[in-house]
């Protein structure tokens, strides 16, 4: 079999290794399959080519360009995943395993392609937050605005995920505009390598957007600056050494840290062993110990379950981990896989060791390991460990040492108060779990554990069909977690994207603000558009273009007529003196609903054209009421433009509503999709 060399992606160019070279082993036989080392890279001079090419190109096209550009990436590579899975099984990863890494990579890209479409502007500056109104008149105002960092994201990633590792901190940078430059973990960075061959290959990411260093970081860090991110995935003590780098700590550089965790999952005390709950907590543990051989940051660690039941557990957990197949991922019936080298290999068994020394092995024989091939003697494969804590309260070592494989230890607890407690030992973690059909279970954990979790994860009968499981993180949701954790966070949807971008707080008129944030802003002087907004194209409709409208009477047949023709006979509507006696109302008044009606008869042009539908009304507010006698007349502005497609956008329309003293009575934001060019 012939050794791969593994190329570092830098200066636009594939540089094989140099120097001082790491040999990278099969965690399946053993076997040296490939030679990494970067000693010939410049730091310096990738940092330059990702800050003087990637960036700029990448601040060139706006949060939309960018959403466009990860989906056809996550597209490319969706249709090449078979030779990805096909070295993810060197990694020890099964088919199911290898799905998890790569098809979950994929997928957060195409999530977060979505939601750079649909909750980002299709512009280069992102509003963060509502507009505060810092004078009694409107004219001095202020928001906060994120734009993209003028620098490089650093991602140094961890081995158990060579490829959604990647792509789950690429995604959401790329979509900033910030370029990346990716140091994967050795052990495992075949697969990353392929990856980012097909990403280059596809001529999708502009020139310097990605680089690739296969190997050691040498002095990279040494040169980066405020401006720049560092993004680590690993160890607590290799976090901790990397993060007090004097250059780190004298710039200011961002640094943003997933690390060891504790991780528990708690079985409620109305779980008993004939409850669906009780099955479901079995099956989620079992699950989360074998997944990856347990090699993921989310895995169970510990199993904290109500004292008369922690047999029941012990013996339903060994009776499904005795189902586990273990052996060549390759291999019909593997079940589990191999740890991802021969030092993960020796890490855990040490780790074991050391939880061994206070708790009791309930499950697992490293020993009698039967396994599912051929010639695996010299691969990383290690049994499932149960262990039972007897003394949980007293223990240290549990709640403080991650044997990172397919390890975890039950504990008892007496009671809630008791549960929270040791949820808490894990010192921060990433996600704890509660398995339990009782609400008020659910909402005393919530409150006793979340300040030590960054995700909380509730399972039981209802939800157990559609839910994603302990282990999984979601790129809607943070992930991240306090303390021991590392106190960072990923992922959480377009907070994600913030974490590469500053957010300024800017302050100015209306009119600044609106050209600034190209979002119309209240207050900023109209545009006449030389014809009705609704027979202009979206092409040619300038964010500001305002109509104004002539008045209508409100008459109280009108209001009588509303109310008997939809039903709403509300009181305030139909009987003067209940109205009266209302603190709201000066007497009978009008349906709000009836105003939004009257307000689409007053703007609406009423001929085919450009506007194509109505589809939607956010924020909608009534400030005065509206007596029979009022008049109303409205104003409608164009606030914001979104491409949608390649045939419409989707227009949202700033609508003011006043009555015949000018005093605003309404105002709501209107969505209306409008085509290109007229049919």
């Amino acid at each position: 079999m012939s050794i791969m060399q593994l190329e570092s992606y830098a200066g636009g160019q594939w540089v094989g290794p140099s120097g001082k070279t790491r040999k990278i082993f099969s965690a399946v036989t053993g076997e040296h399959i490939a030679n990494a080392g970067s000693d010939s890279l410049d730091f310096q001079a990738v940092i330059d080519y990702a800050k003087q090419k990637g960036g700029p190109a990448l601040r060139a096209m706006t949060f939309h360009d960018r959403a466009r550009m990860l989906k056809a990436l996550a597209t490319y590579l969706n249709e090449r995943r078979d030779p990805l899975y096909e070295l993810s099984y060197k990694t020890g990863a099964t088919l199911a395993d290898s799905k998890i890494d790569i098809d979950g990579g994929i997928g957060t890209m195409f999530v977060y392609a979505s939601k750079g479409r649909r909750e980002m502007p299709d512009a280069h500056i992102y509003p963060d937050g509502d507009l505060e109104i810092l004078s009694r008149n409107g004219t001095f105002l202020g928001q906060h605005y994120c734009t993209p960092l003028l620098g490089v994201a650093v991602h140094i990633n961890a081995f158990n995920f060579p490829m959604w590792g990647m792509l789950e901190k690429l995604a959401p940078t790329l979509l900033a505009g910030v370029p990346a430059i990716v140091k994967p973990a050795t052990s495992t960075s075949y697969l990353t390598e392929a990856c980012v061959k097909m990403m280059i290959e596809s001529g999708i990411l502009p020139e310097g957007a990605v680089q690739l260093i296969m190997g050691g970081t040498g002095d990279l860090l040494d040169r980066l600056d405020c401006q720049d991110v560092v993004s680590f995935t690993g160890s607590a003590n290799t976090a901790s050494y990397l993060k007090s780098n004097d250059n780190i700590l004298k710039n200011g550089v961002r640094f943003v840290a997933e690390q060891d965790s504790l991780n528990a999952s708690v079985l409620g005390p109305d779980a008993t062993p004939d409850t669906p709950e009780f099955d479901l907590f079995i099956k989620e543990a079992s699950r989360e110990m074998t997944t990856k051989a347990g090699q993921k940051c989310t895995a169970i660690r510990r199993m904290i379950v109500q004292q008369d039941r922690v047999q029941d557990v012990i013996d339903a957990m060994s009776a499904r981990l005795a189902k586990t197949v273990i052996g060549d991922p390759t291999a019909d019936g593997t079940r589990m896989g191999a740890l991802a080298s021969l030092d993960q290999k020796r890490d855990v068994l040490e780790k074991a060791a050391e939880i061994g020394s206070e708790c009791t092995l309930a499950y697992g024989d490293q020993d009698a390991l039967s396994l599912n091939g051929d010639d695996l003697d010299n691969g990383a494969f290690v049994s499932p460990m149960l262990f039972h804590c007897e003394n949980p309260d007293t223990a240290s070592i549990v709640h403080s040492t991650e044997a990172f494989g397919p390890v975890a230890t039950v504990m008892g607890y007496r009671d809630l108060n008791h549960a929270i407690e040791l949820m808490n030992k894990g010192g921060g973690s990433l996600v704890a779990s509660v398995i339990t059909n009782d609400p008020s279970v659910a909402q005393q954990l919530t409150m006793g554990a979340g300040a030590f979790h960054g995700r909380l994860y509730f399972n039981n009968r209802d939800s157990m069909k559609e839910s994603t499981g302990h282990g999984s993180p979601l790129p809607h949701m943070v992930h991240g977690g306090p303390g021991r954790a590392g106190g960072g966070e990923e992922l959480g949807g377009v907070r994600g994207v913030t974490h590469y971008m500053q957010r300024t707080a800017v302050q100015g008129s209306p009119d600044l603000l609106t050209a600034i944030g190209g979002t119309y802003v209240k207050g900023a002087k109209f545009i006449e558009p030389p014809a009705h907004p609704f027979t202009r194209t979206f092409n040619e409709l300038q964010i500001g273009e305002t109509v104004h409208t002539p008045s209508r009477k409100v008459t109280l047949e009108d209001i009588e007529h509303f109310a008997h023709f939809t039903g709403d006979t509300f009181y305030a509507h139909m009987d003067e003196e209940a109205a009266a006696a209302n603190p709201f109302f000066p007497g009978r008044v009008a349906h709000g609903y009836l105003l939004l009606s009257f307000a689409a008869g007053l703007f609406v042009e009423p001929n085919p054209g450009p506007v194509l539908a109505n589809t939607g009304l956010n924020d909608l507010s009534f400030q005065k009421p509206v007596s029979a006698g009022d008049e109303v007349r409205v104003s409608i502005t164009v606030k914001r433009k979104t491409k949608r497609t390649d045939e419409y956008g989707e227009v949202r329309w700033h609508v003011n509503m006043f009555n015949q003293d000018d005093e605003q009575v309404a105002e709501y934001e209107l969505l209306t999709m409008v085509a290109f060019e007229r049919t």
